[in-house]
């Protein structure tokens, strides 16, 4: 295993993290402030408890969640795209870097960059409403687990695109619909039958659901299974990657 050219490519694209402030830290985060501001505050003021728990607190999860999921396709999927784009791609390809040390590199940078911001839209939350985390070994796993699957999405996405709208056609498209119907506003316990039936075919809704429990123990289905799906998610995402390398797939256009 060739860790420095992994630490090489890690150092690359967390450095271009910090050249980007802007863009990559302050607007997500401010963005989800909104969302605690106009939810959690002027609505969520008229809302009774959900659960137990004050609308404000539980939307955190789901909050975080819904940027956790952008945040790292996006830097997964922008992070080995842009090298083709450029052309610098073939600077890697022509280095004695194997295609292990390259996902290493751009997924492991990725799922960081996402952790980071999750972790500081965490912080933020506290200044608006009163979060707990009863389960925080849990609430460590889900986060793990869930920025490392999405950043591999990415990765593929960003192997797959050949253009930058259909860079963006998953993490614009597809991922906020899903985050959005997933029950990170709202509990799926207050739909009718038939739509939480429909609600259950919705994968965002197991992690949701999940990292919500880790904070207050409620959850719309049994942690177990949650952390089952983003578990099985994780193996078809490695082994979908694993596929496309086997079929000889390579990183230039």
């Amino acid at each position: 295993m060739n860790f420095e050219a992994i630490r090489a490519i890690y150092g690359f694209e967390m450095a271009r993290t910090r050249r980007t402030l802007l863009q990559s830290v302050v607007s997500p985060v401010i963005s989800t402030s909104l969302y605690f501001i106009v939810f959690g505050a002027a609505i969520g003021s008229r809302i009774p408890l959900v659960e137990g728990v004050s609308y404000g607190a539980f939307i955190t999860p789901g909050l975080i969640m819904l940027t956790l999921l952008g945040q790292c396709i996006s830097n997964g999927s922008f992070g080995i795209y842009f090298p083709k784009f450029s052309g610098t791609i073939y600077e890697i390809l022509s280095a004695p870097v194997a295609m292990t040390e390259i996902v290493l590199g751009y997924v492991g940078a990725a799922a960081t960059k996402g952790m980071l911001i999750g972790l500081i839209i965490l912080l933020t939350a506290n200044f608006f409403v009163d979060i707990t985390i009863e389960h925080p070994f849990m609430m460590i796993l889900f986060f793990v687990l869930t920025a490392v699957t999405f950043s591999l999405l990415g990765f593929m996405i960003g192997i797959w695109a050949g253009n930058f709208e259909q860079l963006n056609l998953i993490p614009m498209l597809v991922v906020p619909p899903l985050t959005f119907l997933g029950g990170s506003f709202y509990s799926i316990n207050m739909l009718p039958p038939f739509w939480q039936a429909v609600s259950h075919l919705n994968p965002v809704l197991y992690l949701v659901s999940g990292f919500r429990w880790s904070f207050y123990g409620i959850a719309d289905v049994n942690p177990v299974l949650s952390l089952a799906m983003i578990t099985l998610f994780l193996f078809v995402c490695l082994a979908t990657l694993w596929w496309i390398f086997k079929t000889g797939y390579r990183l230039r256009n």
